[in-house]
C-alpha cells in the first residue's frame, strides 16, 4: 500500500476516538439511543477540530448493520464502506466547488430515489457557507422537509456566512479548539505506534504551533518525523517552524515585568537574529500575559489554565512581580500592536516599540494614585491656615494709621493706646476681613502672600500658577499679575475664567470686594513693589463729619471702635470648579508629577 499520512491514518473511527469534543458527540449519542434523530445537522469550528469526521461517525452510526446504533463493529461492511468513502449511500460533496443553483437542482432530483442497500441516504456538504444565495434558496424546501430516508450533514467554518434560513432547518454543533494538554496526550500516543521518541518540551511546542487544531498537529508530527527521524527534541520543533522556546518568552516577559527596556531588546533582537516569527512571538507574550492575568484575577487557581509545570512555576513567580492593572495595562499595548503587526512595513521596529510601551505602560501610575498623593502632600502643606487679616501678620498699621482709625482725641500727643482684640465669639474675630474704608490697607507684598495663602488651601495646582507671577499693582480694586516670556503657558492656562472667578473670591476674603484680577506678560522678571499707596486699593474720600455725641466721644476716650463689617466683605465660599480634562493634562505641574512618577496619563474623570 501507498504511505497514508498521520491525519488519515490515525483519524477517529468512531464517536470515543474523538479528542476534545464530548459535548458533540455525547449528544449525538444520547440522540441514537432515543431515536431522536433529526433531518439536518450543521457542524462548526475551526480547521481541524473533527467536523467532517464527526460526520462520518454519524453516518457510520445510521447506517450500519443493526443500527442505528453507537457501538458498530469495526468490520461492518457499511461502515467500511463509509470510512473508504465508497459507499453510495452517504455522499460527500464539496460546497466550493458545486455551489451554485443547478448542482442544487440536481442533489433536489436525487433525494427521491430510496438507499440502495443503507437505512438512510445521507449527504455530507463541507464548506456549505460556499454555497450561493441562490442555492441556499434551492435548497430550503427539501431541507425543511425531506424524505424520512434522507439526512444532511452540513460542516463550516465560518457558520455566519450561512442563511438564517438554512440555520434555523438545522441542529447547530460548535467545535471548540482542542486544549493543548490533549494535543500532547494524542500525538505522544500516535508517537509510541510509529516508534517515535520525543520529549515533552517538543511535544508543547508543537501544539502550541497546532493552535488547539488536532490536524495541524499531526501534519506536523509527520513533517517532523520526516525531518528528524526516530529522535525529536523541542530544539527541531523551534527549528523547523520558526517558534521562539518557552524559556526565552518567559526571559522576555520577565524583562517586561521588571521594567528593564535593555534586558528585553538584547532578548527580542536574538529571536529576530535567529529568524523567529515576530507575530507568533508577540502572540505566545500576549498569552503568557494573558495567563497571568487569569492566574492572579482567580487567585492562583490553575484549573482555568492549559499550562505546563514550567509555566506553572514561571506564573507564580511573575505574580508576585507585577499587579493586575499593570498586566492589564501591558496587554492593552500588545493587542493594539499585534493589530498594527499585519499591516506593518518593519515588523521588528514595531514591535521593539511595542516593547518599551508595554514596559512605560507597566510603570505607569494611576490617575487615582497620582491625585492620593498629590491630595496627602496638599494636606500636609496646608497643616496651617492662611491669616484673614494679611495687614496684622505682616507688617502692623502705623501710628498715624492707628490715630487716623481711632478719631480726633487720640492723634493729639500722647501714649498710644493699644488697640483691643476681639474676642474669639466676636463677630469680628479673626476671620474678619479689614474694612474696605478703613486707611490701614495692606501692602502689595503682604497682599500678595495673603492671596497665595488662600488660594493655596483651595488648590496647590493654582497657587503654584501664582507662583510663577509676580504682582504689579493693586489700584482701584484692579490687581494686576505679571508673567514672564518664560511663563507664557502658564499665562495662557490662568487667564480664564475659571481662575479670574478663584481670585476675586479670595480677594474679597481678604476684604477687596468686587475685585477684579488682570494678567499681563512683561519684558522679564518683575520684582514685587514695596509701595503701599499706588498698591492698595483707595478708600472713599472721607466726608465731614459732624461732631461727636458724647456716647461716640466716650467710645472715643476708651479706644477705637471697630465698626461693623460691610454685608459685601464678609467671607465667601468658593463654588467649586468643574475640572477640565484638557486643562488638566496640559497642567504644567501635573506633568512635573508624571515625570516624578514616571506615570503617564489614561484617564481624566472630570
Amino acid at each position: 500500500m501507498s504511505y497514508q499520512v498521520i491525519a488519515r491514518k490515525y483519524r477517529p473511527q468512531r464517536f470515543a476516538d474523538v479528542v476534545g469534543q464530548d459535548h458533540v458527540t455525547q449528544t449525538l449519542a444520547n440522540a441514537i439511543a432515543q431515536k431522536r434523530i433529526a433531518h439536518a445537522y450543521l457542524f462548526c469550528g475551526p480547521r481541524g477540530t473533527g467536523k467532517t469526521t464527526i460526520a462520518r461517525i454519524f453516518a457510520k452510526c445510521l447506517n450500519c448493520t443493526g443500527g442505528p446504533k453507537v457501538d458498530f463493529a469495526d468490520t461492518d461492511s457499511r461502515c467500511v464502506e463509509i470510512a473508504e468513502g465508497r459507499s453510495i449511500d452517504v455522499l460527500e460533496i464539496d460546497g466550493a466547488s458545486n455551489n451554485g443553483v443547478e448542482q442544487v437542482r440536481e442533489l433536489r432530483e436525487t433525494v427521491r430515489y430510496a438507499p440502495a442497500s443503507s437505512q438512510f441516504k445521507i449527504y455530507i456538504i463541507d464548506e456549505v457557507h460556499m454555497l450561493s444565495t441562490a442555492a441556499f434558496n434551492a435548497l430550503l424546501k427539501t431541507l425543511e422537509e425531506p424524505p424520512a430516508h434522507v439526512k444532511f450533514m452540513f460542516a463550516t467554518t465560518d457558520p455566519e456566512k450561512v442563511l438564517p434560513t438554512i440555520l434555523s432547518r438545522c441542529q447547530r454543533f460548535d467545535l471548540r479548539r482542542i486544549p493543548s494538554a490533549l494535543i500532547v496526550q494524542h500525538l505522544a500516543h500516535i508517537a509510541r505506534q510509529e516508534g517515535v521518541q520525543i520529549d515533552d518540551a517538543a511535544l508543547y511546542a508543537v501544539a502550541r504551533g497546532a493552535d488547539g487544531a488536532m490536524r495541524d498537529a499531526e501534519s506536523a508530527l509527520d513533517q517532523l518525523i520526516s525531518f528528524c527521524g526516530q529522535e525529536i527534541a523541542e530544539a527541531d520543533v523551534l527549528a523547523m517552524f520558526g517558534l521562539a522556546a518557552h524559556g526565552q518568552i518567559l526571559a522576555l516577559a520577565e524583562a517586561v515585568i521588571a521594567g528593564t527596556p535593555e534586558p528585553a531588546l538584547r532578548h527580542l533582537d536574538e529571536l529576530a537574529r535567529h529568524g523567529k516569527d515576530l507575530g507568533r512571538l508577540l502572540a505566545d507574550l500576549l498569552h503568557h500575559f494573558r495567563n497571568l492575568l487569569i492566574y492572579e484575577v482567580a487567585h492562583a487557581d490553575l484549573g482555568l489554565l492549559e499550562v505546563s509545570e514550567a509555566e506553572a512555576a514561571a506564573l507564580k513567580t511573575h505574580a508576585g512581580q507585577i499587579d493586575a492593572p499593570a498586566v492589564t495595562r501591558v496587554m492593552e499595548v500588545l493587542s493594539d500592536s499585534e493589530n498594527r503587526l499585519r499591516e506593518a512595513v518593519s515588523k521588528r521596529i514595531l514591535l521593539e516599540v511595542s516593547i518599551l510601551k508595554a514596559i512605560q505602560a507597566r510603570n505607569a501610575v494611576s490617575v487615582e494614585t497620582l491625585l492620593h498623593h498629590l491630595e496627602t502632600l496638599r494636606q500636609q502643606d496646608g497643616a496651617e491656615p492662611p491669616p484673614a487679616n494679611p495687614a496684622a501678620t505682616t507688617a502692623g498699621p502705623s501710628p498715624a494709621t492707628r490715630a487716623a482709625a481711632a478719631g480726633p482725641q487720640s492723634a493729639a500727643p500722647g501714649p498710644a493706646v493699644a488697640t483691643p482684640s476681639p474676642p474669639a465669639s466676636s463677630p469680628a474675630s479673626g476671620s474678619v476681613a479689614p474694612q474696605p474704608a478703613a486707611t490701614d490697607a495692606p501692602s502689595l507684598t503682604a497682599l500678595w502672600d495673603a492671596l497665595l495663602a488662600a488660594v493655596g488651601k483651595e488648590s496647590r495646582f493654582a497657587r503654584s500658577y501664582l507662583e510663577k507671577g509676580t504682582p504689579i499693582s493693586c489700584v482701584d480694586r484692579l490687581l494686576t499679575i505679571g508673567y514672564d516670556p518664560s511663563a507664557l503657558d502658564t499665562l495662557q492656562l490662568v487667564d480664564s475664567t475659571r481662575y479670574h472667578t478663584l481670585l476675586q473670591t479670595k480677594l474679597q476674603d481678604l476684604g477687596i470686594p468686587g475685585a477684579r484680577v488682570k494678567f499681563v506678560k512683561t519684558d522679564g522678571p518683575t520684582a514685587v513693589p514695596a509701595t503701599t499707596s499706588a498698591t492698595a486699593p483707595k478708600p472713599p474720600a472721607p466726608s465731614p463729619a459732624p461732631k461727636p455725641s458724647p456716647p461716640r466721644a466716650a467710645a472715643a476716650e476708651q479706644g477705637p471702635a471697630v465698626a461693623p463689617s460691610p454685608p459685601e466683605s464678609q467671607p465667601t465660599k468658593a463654588k467649586p470648579v468643574k475640572l477640565d480634562p484638557n486643562e488638566f493634562k496640559n497642567d504644567p505641574l501635573i506633568k512635573e508629577a508624571l515625570e516624578v512618577f514616571k506615570g503617564q496619563i489614561v484617564e481624566v474623570l472630570a
